[in-house]
């Protein structure tokens, strides 16, 4: 998937995080802040990291402030983004395709 324009999804809430994605150079760049870093930090990374390649995202700034989201929150929020920023909620979400 192309990020066609910057988008958003999640809540600075407790146990939500929030995820904004956006146009990249060519590469995937991941900007993160945690409550939970010094414990998680390296999960959560995978976690987006993971998500976004699955979806296929090859170029995208993305910056998530997490405040202590479970892995599936994670995951949720990232595909969210990834899904406004070309669009496809207002299609319609490819419900058995990229999400797996």
């Amino acid at each position: 998937m192309e990020i066609l324009k910057p988008a958003i999804a999640g809540t600075l809430e407790s146990s939500d995080a929030q995820v904004t994605v956006e146009p990249g150079d060519g590469k995937i760049e991941l900007s993160l802040e945690s409550s939970v870093m010094n414990q998680y930090g390296r999960q959560i990374k995978a976690t987006v990291l993971e998500t976004l390649d699955r979806l296929g995202v090859k170029s995208a700034r993305v910056t998530m402030i997490d405040k202590g989201a479970l892995d599936c929150t994670i995951k949720a929020r990232v595909e969210c983004a990834v899904f406004r920023s070309c669009d496809k909620s207002e299609s319609g979400i490819p419900w058995g395709g990229e999400v797996r």
